[in-house]
């Protein structure tokens, strides 16, 4: 029998109580807003909602970002052991998201944050919080413009189990060595990815002059999508095909997913007759995020892209599309795109500048070999079915059945309290 097994026979041997986050409060309560033009590099350490769902994880012990709490009209502080739950965010279940702080310092809270104190071991809380049933209770938000919202009652009705704290410290303990691991395997992928950023410069840097050419003059065209305002509406009734924008390019690829907006056959084929899209061509983001590219493998039938992402149609005699690719993501070429950006407060690249964008263009044989050694190097850093990602993603799913399994425990009965 394991250590666990023997705790809760000897603490919990009639069943775990399930209390309610209200109930197992001391305090809650929301912070105070911090705006983006506030933060500062140095002055009281701060957190703001969104740094919950991009920078911490489970728990997290020193603070990234800092402000200068006398711009604040009424700071509210967490410390040492308080959970913090981003209360806004774009996914029904994903919204509350928490995390324990087990720094020690005396930090700020921003707004869109709910600070829990408590007298449980914080990291067993944030564990709790996070299973599949905790994230569907935390899922009862309001949306508003595709924004999901929720709120200190809601977080307050959330019910989790909650066994003696003997009990919360071994769970910790075997959940921590779960994220250690995963922990470890993501810090090998980081300095993977950035081995990998040289090598692709290194290898795709070229000092003969005579192979540069304008990106125009080893293209059939240069395309873009379709902006729906003029043309056709999203995600109408009968809308079954998939509209790409910028978010869609992820890792090289075209990747789908619920937050995909939809567009009907119609709308399909005017996209279609302004970017016709083929096997091989580049797609490139143009506006906003600037340098996301993505290779189309397969026909397109289902699926087309908006205003702002371009087509690139390599000249398959004399251009590579995955070489073309490669090439768009060296530093040195990264530099030359930045510097024909244009606009104001969304920045784009204009289409005619992207065309006159010098590339480097080696004899085909050169292209190709150069291409099957950078994609076993891309495939070991980012292929989601290979290498690190595919290990780090089956680490994580082992992490969230035992994490859901350990804390699920037989509830005692209120008579029984």
């Amino acid at each position: 029998m394991s250590k666990l097994e023997n705790l809760l026979k000897e603490f919990c041997p009639e069943g775990v109580e399930y209390k309610t986050v209200g109930d197992i409060a001391t305090d809650i309560y929301r912070g105070s807003g911090i705006t983006r033009d506030q933060i500062a590099a140095e002055g009281t350490p701060c957190v703001r909602y969104g740094e919950i769902y991009t920078t911490y994880g489970i728990w997290f012990d020193h603070c990234v970002s800092y402000t200068n709490k006398k711009l604040l009209t009424n700071p509210k502080y967490f410390e040492h052991g308080d959970i913090l739950f981003a209360i806004t965010g774009e996914n029904v279940e994903d919204i509350a998201k928490c995390t324990a702080y087990t720094g020690h310092e005396c930090c700020l809270a921003g707004g869109d944050i709910v600070v829990l104190k408590h007298n449980q071991n914080p990291k067993y809380l944030s564990y709790a919080l996070s299973t599949s049933s905790a994230r569907k209770q935390k899922g009862q938000g309001k949306i508003k413009s595709k924004v999901v919202h929720s709120s200190v009652p809601s977080i307050k009705k959330i019910v989790i189990p909650v066994p003696p704290l003997e009990v919360q410290q071994e769970i910790v303990r075997i959940l921590d060595q779960f994220t250690k691991l995963t922990a470890e395997l993501t810090a090998e992928l980081t300095a993977r990815k950035q081995q990998y950023k040289y090598y692709l410069d290194q290898l795709l840097e070229f000092e003969d002059e005579s192979i540069w050419v304008e990106l125009g003059t080893v293209a059939k065209s240069v395309n873009t999508g379709l902006n729906p305002r003029r043309f056709f509406k999203l995600n109408t009734d009968d809308a079954s095909n998939y509209y790409v924008t910028i978010r869609e390019l992820q890792n090289n690829s075209v990747v789908f997913s619920e937050k995909t907006d939809r567009i009907n056959d119609e709308a399909l084929r005017l996209c279609n007759n302004r970017s016709n899209l083929e096997i091989g061509d580049i797609l490139f983001s143009g506006t906003g995020t600037i340098g996301e590219t993505a290779v189309v493998e397969k026909a397109p039938t289902n699926w087309n892209i908006k205003e702002g992402v371009y087509s690139i149609k390599p000249l398959p005699e004399k251009l590579n599309s995955r070489f073309l690719m490669y090439v768009l993501h060296t530093n040195k070429i990264k530099t030359e795109i930045f510097k024909k950006v244009a606009g104001g407060t969304v920045k784009s690249i204009p289409m005619g500048e992207l065309r006159k964008l010098k590339i480097p263009v080696p004899p085909m044989s050169k292209q190709e070999r150069l291409v099957n050694l950078i994609d076993r190097f891309d495939a070991l850093c980012n292929d989601l079915t290979s290498g690190l990602p595919a290990e780090i993603s089956a680490r994580q799913k082992q992490y969230e059945y035992y994490r859901d399994k350990l804390l699920t425990f037989p509830e005692r009965k209120e008579a029984d309290a």
